[in-house]
């Protein structure tokens, strides 16, 4: 079933989306400190964080799935963002260092096959950093917000579906604590929010954030392990 997603750079341009930005920036960057000389892709809708990263890396592109419908761009804005199938990413094998999938995953009609793909653009020691909507969170409930449409997910959900795909997940954290109501009150307090949740309630928090890596586990064929050779030694009289 498709998910209808209205007016993303919209939001973002908004008091409440320009908090929202910030508040995931400021976790993407503790995440992701520097990206000197590397690749970064950014899939789903992910024009607003990229720019951590564009003045060091070497390649930020930006890649809009075209399963998602009607993404409407500010008039008289003009967009660099590419549009591509999810399960069929124009990208060469082991291209990218970096992956960041947000507002993606959440709305795609394959999950399994949008993470293959994934998995083939990434680098062998590449690392994947997913933000899904938290089913538990307040802001998959109310449909004001982007993250209040698609599929959400529980920690472990997401977990589950990185791990299925070959994906080992590495670092977890969260954000958007604060309540997604848009009084300049809650808006100015937006930083005390995310301190206190984060302690008090992390189970509760808007977005779920998951970085991950290429897991080759899958992958080894069983033969190709050296056998064991069992030594029985007497015991002695």
């Amino acid at each position: 079933m498709r998910h209808e997603v209205h007016g993303l750079a919209n939001f973002y341009a908004t008091p409440a989306g320009l908090v929202t930005a910030r508040l995931l920036r400021a976790k993407l960057r503790a995440l992701w400190p520097r990206l000197p000389g590397q690749a970064v892709l950014g899939l789903g809708y992910a024009s607003p964080f990229l720019r951590l990263w564009q003045a060091e890396a070497t390649r930020c592109v930006a890649m809009v799935p075209d399963q998602l419908p009607r993404w409407r761009w500010p008039r008289g804005r003009a967009s660099c963002t590419a549009v591509a199938p999810e399960d069929a990413l124009p990208f060469p094998d082991l291209l990218f260092d970096r992956i960041l999938l947000v507002h993606g995953l959440e709305h795609s009609e394959n999950t399994r096959r949008m993470l293959r793909e994934v998995w083939r653009v990434l680098k062998d020691d590449g690392r994947l950093l997913v933000v899904a909507p938290n089913r538990l969170g307040l802001w998959a409930q109310l449909e004001r917000t982007p993250f209040g449409h698609g599929q959400p997910y529980s920690s472990g959900q997401l977990e589950t579906l990185l791990r299925r795909q070959m994906f080992q997940v590495e670092r977890r954290d969260a954000a958007l604590f604060i309540p997604p109501f848009r009084t300049r009150l809650l808006l100015r307090g937006a930083g005390g929010w995310e301190r206190v949740g984060s302690g008090l309630f992390p189970r509760f928090a808007g977005v779920t954030l998951m970085e991950a890596v290429k897991d080759f586990s899958e992958l080894i064929p069983a033969g190709a392990l050296k056998k064991r050779r069992r030594v029985v030694v007497a015991e002695g009289v």
